[in-house]
């Protein structure tokens, strides 16, 4: 009998202290399954990860998911980190969100994009809405670096975490990004 820590298909989290909050990150044998951000406190952290994962056990990070959890936590302190290298499990996830995925990791720390020029990106300029939609769905923020992407016009565009766009900007001025005067004041 293997032990249950073992199973290829358990899943398993850790939450750690950040710059902004107690963040989380959930993975199995195949990578990394989710990353949460602050719920305002640790158990409600907790308690969203879970929402997900409701089987998945707290235990120490193997050195796969160790080396994530140290790049987000250079990146909360405001290190340019390249996350690319962490591993991600996308079994279940749309091929279109796995691009749109795939092309959000190249966006540099400081760096943004707005949903318009990722769809160009992708090849597929009438696509700015559905990027938005596969952003909007990201199990992994910080590692799919989500919030570097912008609307047009000089808006923010939608933030799915906790604290919305406030967070949205929180991050970006962390990472020192140059945003355009009034980019996120409201419409």
């Amino acid at each position: 009998l293997r032990d249950r820590v073992d199973h290829p298909m358990m899943h398993h989290y850790v939450l750690f202290d950040t710059a902004i909050g107690t963040c989380g990150i959930a993975w199995h044998a195949a990578g990394i399954t989710q990353v949460q951000l602050p719920e305002g406190d640790p158990a409600a952290t907790r308690a969203r990860l879970l929402r997900r994962r409701p089987a998945a056990t707290e235990v120490p990070p193997p050195a796969m998911v160790q080396r994530a959890v140290d790049g987000v936590l250079s990146l909360l302190r405001g290190e340019a980190t390249d996350l690319s290298e962490a591993t991600l499990d996308l079994d279940g996830v749309p091929p279109f969100h796995q691009r749109v995925y795939q092309s959000t990791r190249a966006i540099p720390p400081g760096s943004t994009l707005t949903y318009g020029e990722l769809a160009v990106r992708l090849g597929d300029p009438a696509a700015a809405r559905a990027v938005g939609q596969a952003l909007g769905a990201n199990p992994f923020p910080l590692i799919v670096p989500c919030h570097r992407v912008l609307a047009a016009g000089g808006r923010s565009g939608g933030f799915s975490a906790h604290g919305g766009i406030v967070m949205k900007r929180r991050l970006l001025d962390i990472e020192g990004a140059r945003l355009a005067p009034g980019l996120f004041d409201p419409a």
